[in-house]
């Protein structure tokens, strides 16, 4: 009975141990999730998610010392993503919006960008005015999807990729296609016969989305940012993919 007492007695302390062991178990990784759809700031070289967002969210891991794992999935589930706990931080060219900042938290942006129209070359759109009335295409849950949402008598159709909506394009499926600028330069210049209008639909800031509760990932996340622009770092990325004009 002694025996079995003392071996109880030892299990149980391994027991709180390991458990205290759990408990205090040192966070080693940092997930970033994203939408590998989206040129020059996040898509797929074979089967590694490269980009401008993929090398801030490395430049910030490698500050804090973490292990960078990057997710891609639908951008209409990145929200809801940080939310859960299944990330830690969204990098997915995701502009600043009153709406989204009801359900997230956003660090200090780290660049500026545009949304813009793309029609067909010798289309009677000439700019974003001409729009009213027309068949629009987007990307599900991007803010081209929302703005587009506010023309007069317009059809918008959504879809899960922003070159989809290009090929819909193309197709004479849609009139135009609203989407973030630098994606549209990639994706005019893979496809002949497409043009983007000279007027910008509206102008925006790109931010890391974080989960309300995650005060201390957001002071984090921009104490790393303020590091990375004071060095250059930040515009050193962006000029590597993205062209001075």
């Amino acid at each position: 009975m002694k025996l079995g007492k003392i071996l109880c007695g030892a299990l149980a302390a391994v027991m709180t141990l390991s458990m205290a062991g759990c408990g205090g178990e040192k966070k080693t990784t940092l997930v970033m999730a994203t939408n590998a759809e989206f040129p020059p700031y996040e898509y797929r070289e074979g089967d590694q998610i490269v980009g401008i967002d993929a090398e801030i969210a490395q430049a910030i891991a490698d500050d804090l010392g973490l292990e960078l794992v990057i997710e891609d999935m639908a951008f209409d589930s990145l929200i809801a993503a940080v939310q859960s706990g299944k990330a830690d931080m969204v990098l997915a060219g995701m502009t600043v919006r009153e709406d989204r900042l009801e359900n997230v938290n956003f660090s200090d942006p780290y660049t500026l960008t545009a949304q813009v129209v793309i029609v067909k070359d010798g289309s009677p759109i000439a700019s974003p005015a001409d729009l009213t009335g027309k068949k629009v295409g987007v990307q599900l849950g991007t803010t081209g999807d929302m703005y587009a949402e506010d023309i007069e008598n317009v059809t918008v159709e959504r879809f899960n990729k922003g070159f989809e909506a290009v090929q819909s394009l193309l197709q004479d499926k849609v009139d135009a296609v609203i989407i973030d600028r630098e994606p549209a330069k990639v994706f005019v210049s893979e496809n002949e016969g497409l043009i983007i209008l000279d007027e910008e639909y509206t102008i925006e800031e790109y931010a890391i989305a974080i989960a309300k509760e995650n005060t201390e990932l957001l002071e984090q996340v921009n104490a790393s940012l303020a590091k990375l622009k004071d060095s250059g770092k930040i515009g050193s990325i962006i000029n590597k993919y993205i062209s001075a004009d």
